[in-house]
């Protein structure tokens, strides 16, 4: 492990820590786009799996897809180096916010700036959920899971963790159908032919 490597994962996170407005969702166009389009570090595939496991785990977005991302380019170090690049912008910042917030928050330009950021954040996390769903919702079972989380979360209120592992269950059972009636491919099958 090469110390260009942790201070290149360092830098790549500290740029998307300190130039993301709004966490999470919000962070994942810059996020895909250093870390897939820029760095090559990792495929579309890859990243989809990425999402999905940190997304699964307690935790904000940005730090388990650091912690993930570092350790599997770098191991225990990367993961430490990524996610100290993605913490310490964040941190600051609230930092200086905590100190000044209070002095200006009455300060008309302040509150314009925060009228615009929030729409913006809204933006990006849509923009972030067209372009999951041109990778993620490739079949019709996508589609429905997508539409049947959406509806259970309007209409019935279930939380988030509720939502991922009924989803989950739903992927099992799908793939047990599908592997029953011979529709999908068996890995090991293939692997000894």
């Amino acid at each position: 492990m090469k110390r260009t490597q942790l201070v290149e994962l360092f830098r790549t996170f500290f740029k998307i820590g300190a130039f993301t407005f709004g966490g999470g969702y919000a962070m994942l166009p810059l996020i895909h786009k250093e870390i897939v389009d820029v760095k090559n570090w990792l495929s579309e595939e890859e990243f989809n799996n990425v999402l999905a496991v940190t997304q699964s785990a307690p935790g904000a977005l940005a730090v388990n897809s650091s912690i993930f991302i570092g350790y599997s380019l770098a191991g225990i170090l990367g993961a430490i180096s990524a996610v100290l690049g993605v913490v310490i912008p964040s941190f600051l910042i609230i930092i200086g916010v905590a100190v000044f917030f209070t002095r200006f928050s009455t300060n008309t330009f302040v509150q314009r700036m925060f009228c615009g950021i929030r729409p913006a954040v809204v933006a990006l996390v849509a923009y972030a959920a067209v372009k999951l769903s041109k990778t993620i919702l490739v079949n019709p079972f996508g589609y429905l899971i997508a539409v049947a989380v959406l509806l259970l979360n309007l209409i019935f209120g279930i939380s988030p963790i509720q939502n991922i592992l009924l989803a989950a269950l739903a992927g099992v059972g799908y793939y047990l159908l599908l592997k029953k009636n011979k529709k999908f491919p068996d890995k090991s099958s293939q692997n000894s032919n």
